[in-house]
């Protein structure tokens, strides 16, 4: 059995704010994020399918995340469901697309509900290996499915 991986790369600019951080990133402020998601498994072995030869098209796995991750973050602004009612309620009078989570909104907390969100979605015969979210140009987050096992 010999497995392959491929990696699709994915960009996305998103606000976000650090709940009672003690640095500038308790301010609202914006990255244009970079996402690389890996998967694994063995490439198709069907010589009447079009697809022979292939782990997953790239059509279907950009399908894939960009319906459950980009489409949802591009241009929005992510914050901590914990965030004071008040400050919310003032910024959804200038702003449509807020988005509330029960994390604190790091790289790498969005890592992990990335790769659940992934998990979730993806044909069975294909793994989700690794995914890198860069925020800055010189800072990233790591995930791999091996160190969560």
């Amino acid at each position: 059995m010999q497995k392959i991986r491929i990696t699709k790369q994915f960009n996305f600019e998103m606000a976000h704010a650090l709940k009672d951080y003690d640095g500038p990133c308790r301010n609202i402020h914006g990255h244009s994020y970079e996402l690389f998601v890996t998967v694994v498994g063995e490439p198709i072995k069907d010589v009447q399918s079009p697809k022979n030869g292939m782990l997953i098209d790239f059509g279907d796995l950009k399908r894939i995340v960009r319906a459950n991750i980009i489409d949802q973050l591009d241009h929005a602004l992510l914050l901590n469901a914990d965030t004071q009612e008040y400050l919310i309620n003032e910024l959804k009078k200038g702003f449509a697309n807020i988005l509330l989570v029960n994390y604190q909104p790091t790289s790498e907390n969005m890592l992990l509900d990335f790769a659940d969100r992934l998990q979730k979605h993806l044909p069975s015969h294909i793994k989700l290996h690794s995914m890198k979210l860069r925020e800055t140009i010189t800072s990233f987050a790591e995930w791999y499915a091996s160190d969560n096992e």
